[in-house]
């Protein structure tokens, strides 16, 4: 079976497997360094990103800094076998957190994970930072 060109053969999946938001819970967004210091930009878009996540094939984890501060607050959508994506730039509101989900939900369907730049919910546009190929199968 020969190789695939990046945005060949992409269909959705019989089954929807998980995709996986690994969040920063360190970050700041730009220009929001003064604001509450009691807990950063970062975990309030985690807390967001948890409780939008319950009930879908999405999953979340927080890890303490994805060492792209001048990007903040910053994720990755990721799973197993599949194109993975670092996005940032966002703030820590309701609006950004539901097009992150729906973006990872999309991310979850297709096989490759490779979501069409029309399939795109508005709110993730301009905040893709670096675009990750999945790791060879072992053989």
């Amino acid at each position: 079976m020969g190789s695939k060109r990046c945005g060949e053969g992409i269909r959705e999946r019989d089954r929807t497997m998980t995709t996986w938001i690994t969040i920063c819970d360190t970050c700041r967004y730009a220009g929001q360094e003064g604001a509450d210091l009691r807990r950063t930009d970062g975990e309030r878009l985690a807390e967001l990103l948890e409780r939008r996540a319950a009930g879908t094939a999405v999953k979340t984890r927080r890890v303490s800094c994805l060492m792209g501060c001048a990007h903040g607050c910053n994720l990755t959508v990721q799973a197993a076998g599949k194109i993975s994506y670092v996005i940032g730039r966002f703030a820590p509101e309701a609006d950004a957190a539901d097009a992150i989900i729906r973006y990872a939900e999309l991310h979850a369907r297709s096989e490759s994970g490779q979501v069409p730049y029309r399939q795109w919910p508005e709110g993730i546009k301009g905040h893709f930072i670096a675009r990750l190929q999945p790791l060879p199968e072992d053989g």
